[in-house]
């Protein structure tokens, strides 16, 4: 059960029964923001009336199969909807739409047949010999081909077809025509004109369907291959990360210093022509002054990246030392990389559902009878279009936060693997953090899908109605929508960075969507050169392993699909093997990017609650990390003194699992901190 009439947020109890002064993991939560889990409860209420509604009052078969003039859905047994002598018929053996005029197939009378034509009828008589020949009337459904003459009883409506009846193909349920030759040029520009004159779409689909089992094991590949690099980087990180940083250095002054030998090199060269009075050509003035301005620039920026590499030197070794702390996090805890398979069968299940409700929905209107032609309209109802938008909501919210469901346990999995001293203690943190989830902070996470929702809802309209403009004149108009367009993708994408981050501090402290994404908020502004290089060293070394894995996947399926001679344009399986792999090895490690973040802001609580040398409030971060604080000196010395005098345990962290006498000097505060300098402040507790 749910502790919602617990202490949640009272701070008293943490995970290793110490005070909250030392561990700010809660041990007991309550349930958080029960509200907004309640709305989004019944909002799914409402997602599951639309889609019983739409079940009951649509079919989706009419939009695979197509249906007739009059209501009947073809390839099934159809129930009468209108009061005609041609509705509610049984078509299970019929699953092809014939148009009685192609040239004009909005006001043609459609019948289901069970074949399409398959040769060209000029007149009458091959209508009959090809009812003859195959059953296939091509008639309307009381009369017979026999009843048909070539002048008297072609119509648009019917009942008879206009010839000629063209030679047609199946195309989702529908007979095309199989060539467009003999049409004028409009028709020809069509879609279905197109894929029918060119033969490279069929090319295509061959081949996809000849490779579909080498894309399998490619697929099988990457996923190795991710798994792989998971690994290395967990021990390569620092060499990747300063290998990088030293070719940028090399090349900013290789480059800058060939530039200023090329201006010397031609300054030297004007200034013989001068010496020796030999005229020169403007064209060389300006290369001389061209040379001199990119060196300066390249001068000027060289400079400024030495400097800046300089001032987060150490932040940088933080993203290192980052690094090797979460791949020790993943080994510990192995399942955690299942938990981007999980989210992607939850999201493919969910997908599903919503496509296929969405196919009932637009078929779910009202059949009316057009009384001066016959025919059966189906018009949609109010309440339907209202639907379309619910169900809109419906997909972004609950995506959203089903990646959202991700992002906490996987925050909630790192921080009790690193609020625990000692390691080796841990059971099940993954499991934990599920049952954390579900148990407490599912209004959170639906809390924070939902933000997400109100800035992506009104960027996709805006993305429509930029479509709806691209052939107006009104350029001002097509501006202002891409500016609109670009300031909500922006936004989106801060407050996804925000509501990680946020997910995080619920998983640590237990507290409400509101009051941890603020904490986030000021703990990212107050240490944000750690996170500015954290995310920029460390998300160009990840993208680095993704493209790894691409390229490495890329090159197997080119040696493999290059010597098939079955394959006519082997590139588009390699093209789509390319974007398969990208995404398996994206699927990995963005949880190595997950678990980066959530420890960068563990770490933070960690400098900010604890000083590493007051009894009750040593580091419960690694030594590695102990550096990066401003009193790790003082912290590292009182480590090696317990260590040296021994009878202290300590965990395999080397971090001590007892309390430790202070230092000379300090004594805590009143408030249960330590006196620090306020340079100490400003690194340690800059929250």
């Amino acid at each position: 059960m749910c502790g919602c009439c617990g202490c949640g947020d009272d701070g008293k109890d943490t995970e290793d029964g110490g005070q909250r002064g030392s561990n700010p993991m809660v041990k007991k939560r309550g349930c958080t923001d029960i509200i907004v889990l309640v709305v989004f409860i019944l909002f799914w209420v409402g997602m599951i009336y639309i889609a019983v509604y739409s079940i009951v009052n649509g079919d989706a078969f009419r939009l695979l199969y197509g249906y007739d003039s009059y209501g009947n859905t073809c390839g099934e047994k159809n129930e009468m909807t209108v009061m005609s002598n041609f509705s509610g018929k049984d078509f299970h053996d019929r699953k092809y739409v014939f148009f009685m005029d192609i040239i004009r197939p909005k006001s043609s009378l459609e019948v289901c047949v069970e074949k399409c034509p398959d040769r060209e009828l000029k007149n009458a008589q091959e209508l009959i010999a090809f009812y003859n020949e195959t059953g296939v009337s091509l008639t309307r459904y009381d009369i017979t081909p026999y009843e048909c003459t070539d002048k008297d009883l072609q119509n648009t409506k019917g009942p008879c077809p206009v010839f000629p009846v063209h030679h047609s193909a199946d195309i989702l349920s529908r007979c095309i025509p199989a060539s467009f030759s003999n049409f004028t040029s409009n028709l020809k520009e069509t879609v279905l004109g197109y894929l029918n004159e060119f033969d490279i779409f069929r090319y295509v689909i061959a081949d996809l369907y000849a490779s579909w089992k080498l894309m399998l094991l490619l697929a099988g590949i990457a996923f190795v291959l991710a798994i792989a690099v998971v690994v290395l980087i967990r021990f390569i990180a620092s060499v990747v990360v300063w290998v990088i940083l030293a070719l940028a250095i090399i090349g900013s002054l290789a480059g800058t210093g060939f530039l200023w030998w090329t201006y010397v090199e031609k300054k030297n060269s004007m200034d013989m022509k001068t010496a020796n009075e030999i005229p020169f050509l403007q064209i060389e003035i300006d290369s001389e002054n061209a040379f001199l301005a990119y060196s300066i620039i390249a001068t000027i920026l060289t400079v400024i990246l030495l400097l800046v590499i300089l001032v987060l030197r150490k932040r940088i070794a933080l993203a290192v030392a980052l690094f090797n702390e979460a791949g020790k996090c993943i080994v510990a805890v192995p399942m955690i990389l299942v938990q981007p398979v999980w989210t992607f069968i939850c999201l493919i299940l969910f997908y599903v559902y919503w496509v296929v409700v969405l196919a009932y929905i637009s078929t779910a209107g009202t059949a009316v009878l057009d009384k001066d032609t016959g025919f059966v309209n189906y018009e949609e109802s109010q309440p339907v279009r209202y639907m379309w938008w619910y169900h809109l909501v419906g997909l972004i919210w609950t995506s959203e936060f089903i990646i959202a469901c991700q992002q906490l346990v996987v925050a909630g999995a790192v921080a009790k693997w690193y609020f625990t001293r000692d390691k080796k203690t841990l059971k099940n943190p993954l499991g934990d953090a599920v049952c954390m989830l579900i148990l407490h902070h599912m209004g959170s996470v639906a809390f924070g899908a939902f933000i997400i929702t109100l800035v992506k809802l009104p960027r996709w309209i805006l993305m429509y109605l930029h479509e709806k403009l691209n052939g107006s004149q009104n350029k001002c108009a097509q501006y202002c929508l891409k500016c609109c367009i670009c300031c909500l993708w922006c936004l989106e994408k801060c407050l996804k960075f925000l509501n990680q981050n946020a997910y995080t501090i619920v998983a640590i402290r237990g507290t409400n969507f509101c009051s941890s994404a603020r904490k986030a908020f000021t703990t990212i502004v107050s240490n944000v050169l750690r996170v500015a290089a954290i995310n920029s060293v460390g998300d160009f070394i990840l993208f680095l392993g993704k493209v790894a894995v691409m390229t490495g996947t890329g090159a197997i399926g080119i040696l493999m699909f290059k010597g098939d001679p079955n394959l006519h344009y082997f590139f588009i399986p390699v093209l789509l093997v390319f974007v398969f792999s990208y995404f398996i090895a994206h699927g990995f490690l963005s949880i190595y990017e997950m678990v980066i973040d959530a420890l960068l802001l563990c770490f933070c609580e960690d400098c900010q609650i604890n000083d590493g040398v007051t009894p009750g409030r040593e580091y419960y971060m690694d030594p590695s990390l102990m550096k990066f604080v401003k009193n790790s000196s003082e912290a590292i010395a009182a480590l090696n003194k317990r260590r040296d005098g021994g009878g202290e345990d300590v965990t395999d962290g080397g971090v001590p699992a007892r309390e430790s006498t202070p230092l000379r000097g300090e004594q805590p505060s009143p408030g249960g901190k330590a006196d620090v300098t306020d340079d100490q402040q400003q690194e340690t507790a800059r929250i």
